[in-house]
């Protein structure tokens, strides 16, 4: 079973914004996407650039001759070194989402453990990877 990692409370990474952590020697990227987390390896599959400290963006999609469809803005990671697009959520590439990929993981936000709680509303959680 993968080994859970706290990365930060919920308030400390906004909606757009990413961070990167390293876990057991491991560079992975965390994102938040409108209010949910993914977290992506830092590891682009095409010559090992740090995929991760590229730019979030959109992606065009298809569309007739002539026109430009763009979408999904703030789903996209782009490879900062060839431009290479992987889908933040699934970490499947744009261009070939079936053979190229980089290794996604799971998320959850939790609550602190250690504190004793009593029922209440949530305000802040914490972004969980587990890798």
């Amino acid at each position: 079973m993968p080994a859970p990692y706290r990365i930060c409370k919920t308030s400390e990474l906004l909606p757009g914004e990413k961070r990167l952590a390293h876990l057991n020697g491991i560079s992975i990227g965390v994102f938040n996407i409108k209010g949910e987390y993914y977290a992506l390896r830092n590891l682009c599959p095409h010559q090992l650039a740090p995929l991760c400290e590229g730019t979030i963006t959109g992606t065009t999609l298809p569309s007739p001759v002539g026109e430009y469809c763009w979408a999904r803005e703030g789903e996209i990671i782009r490879c900062p070194w060839h431009g290479w697009e992987f889908d933040i959520r699934t970490g499947q590439s744009v261009f070939n989402p079936h053979k190229v990929k980089t290794r996604a993981y799971n998320v959850t936000l939790e609550s602190d453990p250690s504190v004793e709680t009593y029922p209440t509303s949530i305000d802040d959680q914490w972004v969980v990877v587990h890798a």
